[in-house]
């Protein structure tokens, strides 16, 4: 379909710009007017449509970042059409109500575009799907919603599930931000004392005729090394940086990444909770979305991120089209702890699996963040203790030279 680039007002005199998917230059100008836009300029661009495919595939809810488009913006937008569609208001309506309510210019374009479809006469879902912004658990959810009639209450369960994403991220951000800003502080306080304060006192030692103490000339060495070296340093690094990124693009290279993700220790542990964390909460909300059991298994394996656990979670799937429970497998991988199996399993047995599930999310979160609170409670004073031996050497090799000079003229 065309797209067109436009300049325009709106109704309350303030000018707007972005594009518009149509099939001509006359719906464009329609479906514009419709919104309320008096236009001053539209052209068919090319640029416009790879532009615009650009904005829209910037917000893609995989739960993990939203582009230009933050996870908190996502759960607000959620929350409020949950709210207008429970007030009784046509999802038309309340889509372009949300689009006139939010901020950011990519997440109105992607909900401008949705409302358009489905004015036209497409499903919720199936606007969602054209869009190729939405992942495959938000599409597949309000699918659901849609086919059973209960839209608002699985975006609700969308907006519960993306707030709790929200608050697991930003409690982890909350907890490395501290160790981040001593080292950055540290980095600061060696680069100011290598690049003004040791060459200062190197040349006063050396017009004394003195010899630099080992350390001074150990770090004047590194530090020259640095000088002369560091783009090859940087390009070398550059070099490894894109061949590791290329090779994790392969399958071979993400299963090599993912298995060696989860047997580093401590990071290990930390990787496996959270995979299983996400699994476990993606599972419990697609089934109470009333997805079917093995569509949900499929989506849940994308979102748990891993190779490895991901070919567990698909030998469960394949063990329920064969009539077989999901626990068996998931325990046969060795994979997944006793907690989880044996809680699949008795919530298969009761008829509450889904439930069961979110019991499970909620303690693989709680063992998460407390996982994350330990090992920085380690890393600050093992930060700390690295940084004060850097400022350490780095102070010797200024004072010792200094100390030498001083005694050489009062000799």
């Amino acid at each position: 379909m065309p797209v067109y680039a436009y300049k325009g007002v709106l109704d309350s005199g303030r000018a707007t710009r972005g594009f518009v998917d149509a099939e001509s230059d006359r719906a464009a100008r329609a479906k514009l007017k419709r919104d309320g836009i008096f236009l001053t300029e539209l052209q068919a661009s090319a640029r416009g449509a790879a532009r615009l495919d650009r904005e829209t595939s910037g917000w893609n809810l995989s739960f993990e970042g939203f582009g230009a488009v933050s996870d908190t913006d996502v759960a607000i937008a959620t929350r409020q059409l949950a709210t207008l569609l429970g007030a009784g208001i046509p999802l038309v309506e309340s889509l372009g109500a949300l689009t006139e309510q939010v901020e950011s210019s990519r997440l109105k374009g992607v909900l401008g575009q949705v409302r358009d479809r489905v004015n036209e006469g497409a499903t919720f879902a199936d606007a969602l799907a054209s869009t190729r912004a939405f992942s495959d658990l938000y599409v597949s959810m309000v699918r659901a919603g849609e086919s059973g009639g209960a839209l608002e209450i699985v975006l609700v369960r969308l907006a519960d599930y993306l707030e709790a994403a929200v608050r697991t991220k930003n409690r982890v951000i909350s907890i490395v931000m501290y160790p981040l800003f001593m080292m950055g502080f540290a980095g600061i306080v060696v680069v100011v004392l290598v690049t003004f304060v040791l060459p200062q006192v190197t040349e006063l030692v050396l017009r004394l005729d003195q010899e630099l103490p080992l350390v001074t000339r150990l770090v004047l060495g590194g530090a020259a090394f640095l000088r002369t070296w560091w783009w090859a340093l940087l390009g070398a690094a550059g070099l490894a940086g894109t061949a590791g990124a290329l090779a994790a693009r392969t399958e071979r290279g993400r299963r090599f990444v993912d298995a060696a993700a989860l047997r580093v220790p401590v990071i290990g542990r930390m990787v496996r909770l959270t995979a299983l964390s996400r699994f476990t909460r993606t599972l419990s909300t697609l089934l109470a979305g009333g997805v079917p059991i093995v569509r949900a298994l499929e989506t849940s394996r994308h979102v748990a991120n891993n190779r490895i656990l991901g070919d567990a979670i698909e030998q469960a799937r394949q063990a329920i089209t064969e009539g077989s429970s999901i626990a068996a497998p998931l325990r046969a991988s060795g994979h997944f702890p006793p907690l989880v199996t044996h809680m699949v399993d008795v919530g298969e047995r009761t008829g509450e699996l889904e439930a069961m599930l979110h019991k499970v999310a909620e303690a693989y979160d709680e063992q998460v963040e407390n996982a994350v609170t330990r090992m920085t409670a380690v890393l600050e004073p093992v930060l700390i203790l690295l940084m004060v031996g850097v400022v350490l050497l780095i102070t010797l090799s200024v004072l010792q030279p200094l100390m030498q000079a001083t005694q050489g003229i009062t000799q």
